[in-house]
């Protein structure tokens, strides 16, 4: 804890502060107005319809207040008939929410946010004594945050229309948020969902539910339409029913990577929208030219707040070489004198663990990285001995495979890692399955942007840590999640285009009319075309294709597991060179393909025709618009902007958008070039590299694409070609560790087998549903939608005058 400035040229310690001894403290606990009356009941029931009513269960369970271990309160524990009722619920509420005006609906929003204000010393002591986090964290940090959330959410209740034209709402959403941030983490859900014009169905864990069923029983106070919002509470089997509800129809979950890949495969066979913020392993990098005393602050309020059970917390200290045991040393003074104790007590700087489980989980954790050889370091003082507490912890002399450097732990423990060059430490920070957040400390302006741009996590602080925003998304890359919470990015997660069922032109279906079909000719074998040059496939097994008369028309090879685990690796190794291809020369790329096109535009056509058998007017429109399409994302390329975030504090908050990685895509048979030119030019556009799986049916008729970027300038392994089956080679794709994201069209039961294999490695995936797409109608093929789907977004907080550290 802050004391006063050290002048004294004596003083033993050389740190810029120097700190109180925790036994000097005199007890400052928070106290609890009688007048506030009984803050929290013996007994909860659900809360459903706007109203609190008894489970269906008739079971509940117990929440426990961390910090001593004693009973706090009673809770239902819904079961499956309880979730069915809060559905048809939801359902009534959005139909009733739907006809309220959008004014009207921003007005019920800026309720809630003025509620949560007036009653915010009420909900702060509540969630303290649930969660065991200090009181001074939920009363000055928390609170706060949950009213700015819904603030800002009420001004995009009345504008989103005007952002998202094409956009409408999804209807009943279910939520499940996680046990360290509750009343922050309703606020994140619920504000967007409701200014999105949809109701909602929110499971709090059932470790820290008293806050949530506070916030509950205060919407009666400002008369919030019956059934928008509703609460239910239970343990996992009480998520899953929420999950597997076919009338939900979004599922937004904050939680563990593992139990967030188990909704994924839940949902893969149905139509339901995902978001994910699962765990991290967050890099805080610190290089020799930042100042240490300001880092120490950052690195105590990066790892130890909230004892460290935050998704985003900088749990890998990554110290450059040369300043490593001045840091080290100094941090070990500062550790030494963080307060533990009452969460109640203002003065204290870290509570008790949230639960008994979760202790256990930490302490095995540290036990198995000792028996790895971990050099484990506490502070010489003892925890409380009632409840559930964990000291801050310091951990060294670590391999990349220890336990404690590769798995969240969720608890106060903080790993040391070495590093020397700013390549090295990309490195070490990128060398992880999850990508959530990341902060840096350099006083240099150019590595500081550089070495933001080359980290894969959503978030990143700069000279600051543990920022958050209603304005500035934020969310994850890899396994840590996809879908943005906050800002504008964030609103896409509640909306749906209008008429998302797409349904081609009839003017442009086949022609059977063989009058207008042009001779087959012999076409030369294709070769699958991998790291820039065309190779025969790995089984050495081809298959004749027929033109649309019968007649032999040529070959393609039959990809295997073996060539698209090569396609992989060769987009792997060129993502670099091409993600980081100026925007300039990918708008040239683009355009000097579409003017290849121009030029062979008779010689595709017909070779199109004679495999479909449609005329050549209508090959020739497929060309044309195939041609426009390259034009119009060539164009789009250098015109991806980043937005400055307006947020409430002294920050330069940044958001850009950045490449996915490396993209599978699958190809239709329906206008098969139109088709692969819609596909993979917004791909390409965004500085992803793609494996392409062309149409099954007609592979040959993208062949002359093929010569052509053999003959450009294309980099290396930005566009890989396997030709073969399309699911057998798209498992393959939706299962490699090293494919970030899946672009898959096919029927709705191929859709759901692949969304079930994407969801072992968290992966991006966009498919159709087995719904035909109109691939000629501009406003369902272009635009911010397409754009989104080929995209991830970062976030970079830089602070200003007094927000620095």
């Amino acid at each position: 804890m802050k004391t006063k400035k050290n002048n004294s040229p004596n003083s033993p310690m050389d740190a810029k502060w120097y700190y109180t001894n925790p036994d000097e403290l005199s007890p400052a606990p928070e106290s609890i107005p009688k007048s506030i009356g009984e803050l929290i009941q013996p007994k909860y029931n659900l809360f459903i319809g706007g109203k609190f009513v008894e489970p269906n269960s008739k079971k509940y369970f117990d929440t426990i207040n961390p910090a001593n271990g004693k009973k706090l309160s009673s809770v239902a524990s819904a079961n499956k008939v309880d979730v069915d009722n809060a559905v048809k619920s939801a359902q009534k509420g959005f139909r009733s929410w739907q006809k309220i005006p959008p004014t009207e609906r921003s007005k019920y929003l800026y309720s809630l946010a003025r509620i949560v204000q007036r009653n915010s010393r009420q909900l702060a002591i509540i969630e303290t004594l649930d969660n065991g986090k200090p009181i001074r964290e939920t009363r000055d940090i928390d609170i706060p945050l949950v009213v700015r959330h819904f603030y800002h959410h009420a001004g995009w209740a009345t504008t989103w229309q005007e952002s998202f034209p094409n956009y409408t709402s999804l209807g009943v959403i279910g939520q499940i948020i996680p046990w360290n941030f509750p009343l922050l983490m309703l606020a994140w859900k619920i504000a967007p969902a409701l200014a999105a014009g949809n109701s909602v169905i929110l499971k709090p864990a059932e470790f820290t539910p008293l806050s949530v069923l506070y916030f509950a029983s205060l919407l009666e106070q400002i008369n919030f339409p019956k059934g928008v919002i509703n609460i239910i509470t239970g343990g996992g089997e009480t998520g899953s029913y929420l999950v597997n509800h076919p009338d939900v129809a979004k599922i937004a979950f904050t939680g563990s990577t593992e139990v967030g890949k188990k909704i994924m495969v839940a949902t893969s066979n149905t139509h339901k929208k995902l978001s994910m913020e699962l765990g991290g392993k967050s890099a805080f990098i610190v290089f020799d030219s930042a100042s240490i005393d300001d880092v120490i602050e950052g690195v105590v309020d990066g790892i130890y707040f909230n004892q460290g059970q935050v998704c985003c917390a900088g749990s890998r200290l990554i110290l450059q070489e040369n300043i490593y045991s001045e840091f080290i040393r100094k941090l070990k003074l500062r550790m030494s004198k963080l307060v533990i104790g009452d969460p109640m007590d203002k003065a204290v700087d870290m509570g008790a663990i949230n639960s008994s489980q979760q202790l256990q989980k930490i302490t095995n954790m540290i036990s198995h990285g000792k028996s790895e050889g971990a050099k484990i370091w506490n502070p010489d003082w003892a925890c409380p001995k009632d409840g559930y507490w964990y000291p801050p912890t310091l951990v060294e002399n670590t391999t990349p495979s220890n336990i404690l450097v590769r798995e969240e732990i969720f608890g106060p423990v903080l790993v040391a890692i070495k590093f020397r060059t700013p390549n090295e430490a990309i490195q070490i920070a990128n060398n992880s399955p999850f990508g959530l957040a990341a902060s840096i400390w350099t006083q240099q302006v150019d590595l500081g942007y550089e070495i933001s741009k080359k980290l894969l996590a959503g978030t990143i602080w700069w000279n600051c840590t543990n920022q958050f925003d209603a304005s500035a998304p934020f969310g994850g890359f890899k396994e840590s999640g996809f879908g943005r919470e906050g800002g504008r990015i964030g609103m896409f997660e509640y909306l749906k285009p209008i008429n998302s069922n797409w349904k081609s032109s009839a003017i442009h279906k086949q022609s059977k009319n063989k009058q207008n079909i042009s001779k087959p000719i012999i076409d030369q074998t294709i070769k699958n075309f991998i790291g820039g040059k065309e190779v025969r496939p790995d089984g050495g097994m081809s298959v004749s294709v027929n033109s649309f008369s019968g007649k032999f028309f040529g070959e393609v090879p039959l990809g295997n597991r073996k060539d698209i685990r090569n396609a992989v690796e060769a987009a792997r190794n060129g993502n670099d060179s091409w993600k980081t291809t100026t925007t300039f020369n990918r708008m040239q790329l683009l355009m000097f393909l579409a003017e290849r096109c121009s030029e062979r535009f008779n010689a595709i056509s017909e070779k199109l025709s004679t495999m479909t058998g449609r005329n050549i007017k209508s090959t020739n429109l497929e060309i044309q618009k195939s041609i426009e399409r390259l034009m119009y994302w060539g164009g789009r390329a250098d015109k991806l902007t980043g937005e400055l975030e307006s947020v409430n504090g002294s920050h330069i908050v940044q958001t850009w958008r950045e490449p996915i990685g490396v993209i599978g895509i699958t190809i239709p048979d329906e206008f098969p070039f139109l088709a692969f030119i819609s596909r993979i030019a917004p791909a390409l556009a965004y500085g992803n590299s793609i494996i392409v799986i062309p149409s099954e049916k007609y592979p040959i008729s993208i062949s002359p694409f093929i010569e052509i970027i053999r003959a450009g300038d294309i980099p290396t392994g930005a566009i890989q070609i396997v030709f073969g089956k399309k699911m057998e080679l798209a498992s393959v794709l939706s299962q490699h560790s090293d494919v970030d994201g899946i672009n898959f069209l096919g029927s709705e039961e191929e859709c759901y087998s692949i969304k079930k294999l994407c969801a072992q490695t968290v992966k991006r995936v966009n498919v159709n549903y087995g719904v035909e797409i109109d691939w000629f109608d501009n406003q369902k093929t272009q635009g911010e939608r397409v754009q989104h789907d080929n995209c991830e977004s970062k976030t970079l907080w830089i602070p200003y005058g007094s927000g620095i550290n």
